[in-house]
């Protein structure tokens, strides 16, 4: 079974983070939600508190298959803020394992020249943040590599259906798709 790791700070963008949680649930992949805050308890852009599955220190992220970063702010800044996850990034990369982000979390990978090469996608606004990328904002969900970036919100169930697709094959992207009644077009 796949594990997944999912980092929620203080103003994490709530869809984003908790459509990914569901539906890769609902794909029977074992899926953390991290804080990295100081407490379980999260709370979102929308002031929505999320009690999270475990603290940052108890999570060893570093065995997960995946790593996933939601948008919202200051949820992202927050995130870049935080020097441990960055060196698991780093890592991740070096390794070439999966990391995803979503809506404006990809200027994270950006500032850790993880994009460098790359194409990529991210929130409306935030292009010259991708840095060294090749921006194609054309998209919902891009893949390059191991690292797969997405626009927001409006995006969020296309791109966790793309990530189940990645970690556990199209079938299983497609009977969760039909499970949730969702259509693409």
């Amino acid at each position: 079974m796949s594990r997944v790791c999912i980092f929620l700070a203080d103003g994490f963008e709530e869809v984003e983070a908790l459509m990914a949680v569901d539906l890769l649930r609902r794909a029977d992949i074992r899926t953390d939600m991290v804080s990295v805050s100081d407490s379980l308890t999260v709370r979102g852009r929308s002031h929505i508190e999320v009690n999270a599955d475990v603290m940052w220190k108890d999570a060893d992220p570093a065995s997960a298959d995946m790593l996933v970063l939601p948008g919202g702010q200051p949820g992202v800044t927050y995130l870049a803020q935080n020097k441990e996850l960055a060196e698991l990034l780093l890592d991740f990369n070096k390794k070439g394992k999966k990391i995803a982000a979503i809506c404006a979390a990809p200027i994270i990978l950006g500032a850790l020249g993880i994009l460098k090469g790359r194409k990529a996608t991210c929130y409306p606004g935030l292009e010259d943040r991708l840095i060294g990328a090749r921006v194609e904002q054309d998209k919902k969900v891009i893949t390059d590599g191991n690292i797969t970036t997405s626009r927001g919100v409006g995006t969020s169930i296309t791109f966790s259906l793309h990530l189940i697709s990645i970690l556990e094959g199209d079938e299983k992207a497609e009977q969760v798709r039909r499970g949730i009644v969702f259509n693409h077009n």
